[in-house]
């Protein structure tokens, strides 16, 4: 059964009304205090997220940051419920793109919650390939999302750890992988993927701004499944992915164009 959290810091008659419609559906829903240790109580994959905001659950932000990272690594979508200065106020924190619906006060439960169950079936009904993109620029995982996001399941990571917190917990059918980041860059990424007998096998192809040949023969010897330059034009990119997948094989070391 899938499972929905329902961020909170009050518990109200809409809220339960909200619950009981919704594990109609069904779907195991919870309401869970805005506190990172009951986020984190929550183990069992979350296929949807419901931010009821209010100025007290705006004032927790270490919980926000903390479902933040939770939703950005694991590609939950988000559903936010309140008035519209809270809604506003809420995607100062949790990326807009992962916010898949806004619902404004007042409320009509049947159609929320009618919204919710469709959108989520839409979101994670298609048995799609996953990809993971690893990058330190917020600005570039957007743009990766926004490119690949119609036909793969893409989640992202913003740092080396976050990458390989993700694949300690879950089996990307692909990882895109910047080279140039702080603190570990993605050399070092990928020779810990490959040192890792759980996911050594994972394909890796570098999406990077680094385009000289010593850089691209620092990796070759980590048998990346290719090599993409970010001034490569996005349909390009798309289609290089989407080869890897219809082939299944190979070595796609792709020049960027001038």
């Amino acid at each position: 059964m899938q499972h929905i959290m329902i961020v909170t810091e009050t518990e109200s008659f809409l809220l339960t009304s909200i619950k009981e419609k919704l594990e109609k559906t069904p779907y195991r829903v919870s309401l869970v205090p805005a506190d990172t240790d009951a986020i984190n109580d929550i183990k069992e994959p979350v296929c949807g997220v419901v931010v009821y905001a209010e100025k007290k659950l705006l004032e927790q932000q270490q919980a926000l940051t903390f479902l933040k990272d939770r939703v950005i690594m694991e590609d939950i979508p988000v559903f936010t419920v309140g008035r519209l200065d809270n809604l506003k106020e809420v995607k100062t924190v949790i990326p807009n793109e992962h916010i898949i619906r806004e619902f404004s006060r007042p409320i009509n439960v049947n159609s929320l919650t009618e919204t919710v169950d469709h959108l989520i079936r839409q979101y994670s009904g298609q048995l799609r390939k996953k990809i993971l993109v690893v990058d330190d620029s917020g600005a570039m995982l957007r743009s990766v999302k926004g490119w690949l996001g119609d036909r793969y399941n893409v989640f992202l990571a913003n740092s080396a750890a976050m990458a390989i917190k993700y694949l300690t917990l879950n089996r990307p059918d692909l990882v895109l992988l910047d080279y140039a980041m702080p603190v570990v860059d993605g050399k070092q990424v990928l020779e810990m993927i490959r040192t890792e007998t759980e996911f050594s096998n994972i394909p890796v192809m570098f999406l990077t701004a680094k385009e000289d040949k010593e850089s691209f023969l620092n990796v070759v010897n980590l048998k990346p499944e290719g090599y993409l330059l970010k001034t490569m034009p996005p349909e390009r990119i798309v289609k290089t992915v989407d080869d890897f997948f219809e082939k299944s094989k190979g070595m796609y070391a792709v020049k960027g164009e001038k």
